[in-house]
């Protein structure tokens, strides 16, 4: 492919984009999370092209996005507990892990041969618009190549993958910036990613503690791999000052070169985090190093470490 079309989030835009979904190509949109690199659910090719773009492993599945909950319903098995859970936070930033349907039609490639399947309904206007315009469940993974850093902007999305996927929709920046909270709703309730829902909400709605669960050798959700989100510099985190040769990423009363949030507030630090990743991987250069004010650890700040241990990790 040589060229990667921009679409302007118009009805001619979602049009031209649905029409190259139902084509089988691949197209980036918004959601209030992060882009998703969106392909037909339903096509074995189209699928696999979005693990060939991202250089993405076949063993970590993929997020089927839909247009409502009927469409969630169709791919996935809702008890109580779960249409429940999910009437009270979709459309939003929440990924729920449920029995896949033997009908469901979805490729196998989706789920990773796994008996779930992951399914999301996004808030994000232009998301939804597409989903609606498109018909059917779009598989979509953050758009950028496999364990970088995810995009948040359209000019995010075509450094990663310009020239390797149909086209993108470019819907401006993403309000929450970090991934959706995943939760398995298995006999035993899971959350299997910190997201942009904080763990405490949805305790609250269960009436019980999370464990944190998932596998990161047969992971059945995504964002379960110990190396991800990663910068090319390398990133030390809990940082008080910089060493020599550090870019300072601070956090509230921490002052850096760059910072998440002067005020520590975490919903704007959590926006704000995969753009602030990639500023700050490119003035530290291939030799450089980025260190991380502590963020809390709670509410999204569960999510922010999360994301910020994974890209630190050994890869």
């Amino acid at each position: 492919m040589d060229r990667t079309e921009t679409l302007v989030a118009d009805d001619s835009g979602v049009a031209r984009a649905a029409a190259l979904l139902r084509a089988g190509a691949l197209v980036a949109f918004p959601t209030e999370t992060v882009y998703g690199l969106g392909g037909d659910a339903r096509n074995d090719t189209a699928v696999a092209h979005i693990f060939e773009a991202k250089g993405r492993p076949r063993f970590n599945p993929l997020i089927a996005h839909v247009a409502d909950l009927d469409g969630a319903e169709v791919l996935a098995v809702f008890d109580p507990q779960a249409r429940a859970i999910a009437q009270a936070f979709w459309p939003g930033p929440l990924t729920l892990v449920l029995p896949l349907r033997p009908e469901a039609g979805v490729s196998p490639l989706v789920t990773a041969g796994h008996e779930t399947i992951a399914v999301r309904l996004p808030a994000h206007p232009l998301a939804r618009a597409l989903l609606r315009a498109f018909g059917g469940p779009l598989a979509a993974p953050s758009a950028n190549p496999s364990g970088r850093v995810s995009p948040t902007r359209a000019e995010h999305v075509l450094a990663g993958l310009s020239g390797r996927i149909a086209a993108v929709l470019d819907g401006g920046p993403c309000a929450v910036g970090v991934e959706s909270t995943i939760l398995s709703l298995g006999p035993e309730p899971r959350l299997l990613r910190p997201g942009g829902i904080p763990a405490e909400v949805l305790e609250e709605a269960l009436g019980r503690p999370l464990p944190l669960g998932g596998s990161e050798t047969a992971p059945n959700a995504p964002g379960q791999l110990a190396s991800h989100y990663a910068p090319g510099a390398a990133v030390r985190l809990g940082a008080h000052a910089a060493e020599t040769g550090e870019i300072l990423i601070g956090f509230g009363p921490v002052r850096g070169d760059l910072t998440l949030s002067a005020t520590g507030d975490l919903v704007e630090a959590a926006a704000s985090l995969f753009h602030i990743l990639r500023e700050a991987d490119v003035l530290a250069g291939p030799e450089g190093r980025i260190a991380f004010a502590p963020v809390p650890e709670r509410g999204l700040g569960r999510a922010i470490n999360d994301r910020l241990r994974r890209a630190a990790a050994p890869r």
